[in-house]
């Protein structure tokens, strides 16, 4: 069993920074503290920052949609998570009309094994509920599946108000939870229908088809069926100030609601979907991108501890894929990169730029969503019995991010040309240093993570 002894760096958690050196042995971290000797090999990471491996809990590789297929499966998109500094992923095996729950989750075990460069576990997204599934839940909880995803839009996804319900309800036995895609369907649908029908096909009739209401509309829905299910639940990809607004509300009537949200939210607007198609549709995403306001509202729900994770929603087409929609907006397939960029984007416009704190954001991309979805304190913590996934991050120098330096199979990338500080030196994945210097060390060692009950 080998033995590491990375020495003198400055150790990030939620509850602050400290100078600490962090012994691992194996799989695992062993001690964390001043001064420590072993017989070990020996890594000066003095004055740099030292993170708990980072956790992406949106992520959607090798997922068909839209009559085609992700760019990024399991290969290229767990390459880009580990150049980001992402250990674990966890993304949406996805049910299918029809399908058994165990039928989907297999279907992404084989997408993933083998493949994996980084560790995954997996959400189970609903999109058919019946009594056979509801006889399916034990089992997902025993294979290590405790969080459910629903859909309030979307033919092929989504469910009626009294089916959330009844799974809401029906998790609760299992100590579950349940995300919802929150937006108003039935509107939506009749704003893009006119919006065809009049002529307009141009990307930049998406946002405007999807008006920011619709969010909130469905997530006030969402939290009142949470309500009467007295049952936890989480908003994914949160991104206006009027769905943030009614979680507020929602929270003051003692709904227990956890919140995601994304960098695209955060640092990209509505105004890209004027440009020229090629480039518009690189953005075309649902929720849509939003107003400024809508930014700095969820970077002050950010600040004040507010909202709980920020994820990525990794969907990634090809430009090729992306003019499908060239006539028909509505023909785009949604989605972009993001697992790859998160953590600078996050370090530079998040921490330098004073909106956020280090320990916050150990707190958004390691520690909660590791609490959140199970795996904590195996994953998101820097601590003796810990799994060692360490991300050592060089906290200086600039850097430019391009589609080229990136290692998404789409081609493109909605950062281009963005300045960010420091960057990811190295990633040790269960004490394997699997990343360092923008070289992948060690592919396809990722292994599938089994999930306990949410810690909430």
């Amino acid at each position: 069993m080998s033995n590491i002894l990375l020495k003198g760096g400055i150790v990030v958690s939620p509850k602050g920074l400290k100078k600490a050196d962090v012994l691992i042995s194996g799989e695992k971290i062993v001690a964390v503290g001043r001064g420590l000797r072993a017989d070990a090999q020996v890594v000066d990471v003095g004055k740099k920052l030292l993170f708990p491996g980072f956790i992406d809990a949106h992520t959607h590789f090798d997922l068909e949609v839209s009559d085609t297929v992700t760019a990024d499966d399991f290969e290229s998109g767990t390459v880009s998570a580990i150049a980001g500094g992402v250990t674990t992923v966890v993304d949406f095996a996805t049910q299918n009309k029809g399908e058994r729950l165990s039928d989907a989750l297999n279907n992404w075990h084989v997408k993933a094994f083998g493949k994996s460069s980084c560790d995954y576990a997996f959400h189970m997204a609903i999109s058919d509920w019946n009594d056979d599934v509801r006889c399916e839940l034990e089992a997902m909880f025993e294979q290590g599946v405790s969080s459910f995803k629903v859909y309030m839009i979307y033919d092929a996804m989504q469910l009626s108000d009294r089916a959330i319900l009844e799974l809401m309800c029906e998790l609760k036995q299992y100590g579950g939870i349940v995300g919802c895609h929150c937006e108003n369907a039935g509107i939506i649908g009749k704003l893009r229908g006119d919006a065809l029908a009049r002529g307009n096909t141009a990307p930049a009739f998406h946002p405007q088809t999807r008006p920011s209401y619709t969010e909130a509309e469905a997530i006030r829905r969402f939290l009142t069926i949470a309500k009467a299910a007295d049952a936890p639940v989480i908003v994914v990809h949160l991104s206006t100030a009027e769905g943030y607004e009614e979680i507020l509300r929602a929270r003051k009537n003692g709904v227990r609601v956890f919140a995601e949200t994304c960098p695209q939210y955060l640092l990209l607007d509505d105004s890209v979907y004027t440009k020229p198609f090629d480039e518009a549709a690189k953005y075309v995403c649902s929720p849509p991108l939003r107003k400024r306001s809508d930014q700095k509202a969820l970077w002050d729900a950010l600040r004040r501890g507010a909202l709980d994770t920020i994820s990525t929603d990794h969907c990634s087409f090809t430009a090729d894929q992306k003019r499908a929609g060239a006539e028909d907006f509505t023909r785009i397939p949604n989605g972009m990169p993001g697992v790859e960029t998160r953590a600078v984007l996050m370090y530079t416009y998040g921490v330098k730029k004073k909106r956020i704190t280090l320990p916050q954001m150990a707190a958004y991309l390691s520690e909660n969503p590791a609490r959140l979805y199970g795996m904590y304190p195996k994953k998101g913590a820097i601590k003796a019995g810990s799994d060692a996934d360490i991300v050592v991050y060089e906290p200086n120098g600039f850097r430019t991010i391009t589609a080229a330096s990136c290692h998404s199979a789409c081609g493109a990338n909605p950062y281009e040309g963005v300045r960010y500080q420091g960057g990811v030196e190295t990633v040790y994945l269960r004490g394997t240093a699997v990343y360092h210097a923008g070289e992948l060390l060690r592919p396809h060692i990722g292994r599938y993570v089994l999930r306990g009950k949410p810690m909430l």
